[in-house]
């Protein structure tokens, strides 16, 4: 793979040839396949949601490193639009079950645990009780305003978050594979709103906050709004195959021991800091290790660089921590405790110059 910024668009068209007999081929092309899948998620999205494209790239790195998001964002900003189309993005090949591709629900203060993980109901022709599915039951789902909810509801989701299966009157259903969570909350409308805890907050990946889009594509939007859409002709993208690019990513895309040195030097420069009244946490680090792959090859590299590193752990370490008062760049801090690490892993990776004395 080449040293681009972007995932490549146009692929060897003899990337395949020669799989069955070169291995070494074979587990190359199985991580263009990868690339291949990235690019047809990407694409679909952006199609649907215009001036987002950080947020979209984002979102899949998250979907392919299998974690969760979180966006706080301001009413009417296309999440609802951005997690559909996702959604709508990949397609089921098995045979029809109860997992659907694309569900939301909106939490509110009165909801219950069962009004999204299912609930035990009595089959009169069988006289037995038979589990009904909620709407956790599906591929991507969009919890929206999730800090709206009590916490017994949030612990729900914690559960299907963490272990991907919900508990239903003592008795645990497994939730699909590839089950994706996207939520969101306001950033400046808190009333009536119950704080999400560290351990839950814990369990996204990213929380990324989405700004207004830009003068030129909300004109966009204004002068699409209303007109017919053209089917979208791009192919969708099978259930399968997010999960075969989530385990080529992992098992390809090279992340040496001094990138792995520079995520734990970070986290304890972070747990000394004066400011940080709790620290990362362990898991942060070990879901940074596919997000790191998943990034590299979005930008066309089958190998994490320093300079994916120093991009990612704001976004991967700055929600995770509670900071004293006074104290709000969360993201400042982390670039500040990373500084040390990220250049001894910059000299670690430098390379001398083929014929050069160094």
């Amino acid at each position: 793979m080449s040293n681009r910024d972007t995932i490549p668009s146009d692929l060897d068209p003899d990337a395949s040839s020669g799989a069955a007999t070169d291995p070494g081929r074979q587990a190359g092309a199985s991580l263009e396949r990868a690339v291949q899948i990235a690019e047809r998620l990407r694409a679909r999205v952006r199609e649907h949601v215009m001036g987002r494209d950080e947020v979209i790239d984002l979102v899949l790195v998250a979907l392919l490193a299998d974690s969760h998001i979180l966006l706080e964002d301001y009413p009417g900003s296309g999440k609802t639009t951005l997690a559909k189309a996702l959604g709508e993005s990949i397609a089921d090949d098995r045979p029809a079950d109860e997992i659907a591709d694309f569900r939301r629900v909106q939490f509110t203060p009165d909801l219950l645990p069962s009004d999204i993980t299912g609930v035990m109901v009595f089959d009169t022709d069988s006289s037995t009780f038979q589990f009904r599915h909620g709407p956790i039951f599906a591929h991507v789902l969009l919890v929206d305003e999730i800090n709206r909810t009590s916490p017994k509801v949030q612990s729900a989701l914690l559960e299907a978050m963490a272990e991907k299966q919900v508990t239903v009157d003592n008795i645990s259903h497994r939730l699909d594979e590839l089950f994706f969570v996207i939520a969101t909350q306001n950033p400046l409308d808190v009333a009536g709103t119950y704080p999400l805890p560290l351990a839950q907050i814990d369990r996204f990946l990213f929380k990324v906050r989405m700004e207004h889009i830009d003068r030129a594509s909300e004109l966009r939007v204004l002068e699409t709004w209303g007109t017919p859409k053209a089917p979208c002709t791009l192919p969708r993208v099978s259930r399968d195959e997010v999960i075969d690019a989530r385990r080529a990513i992992r098992a390809q895309v090279q992340l040496t021991q001094r990138h792995k040195e520079c995520l734990v030097d970070t986290a304890a420069l972070l747990r000394a800091d004066r400011r940080v009244v709790q620290g990362v946490s362990t898991r942060a680090l070990v879901q940074g290790i596919p997000a790191l792959q998943t990034l590299a090859l979005f930008r066309g590299r089958d190998y994490v660089s320093s300079d994916d590193v120093a991009y990612l752990l704001p976004l991967l370490l700055s929600h995770r921590m509670e900071l004293i008062p006074g104290a709000e760049d969360a993201a400042e801090i982390v670039l500040a405790a990373a500084e040390r690490p990220l250049e001894l892993l910059s000299r670690s990776t430098l390379r001398p110059r083929a014929g050069g004395h160094g």
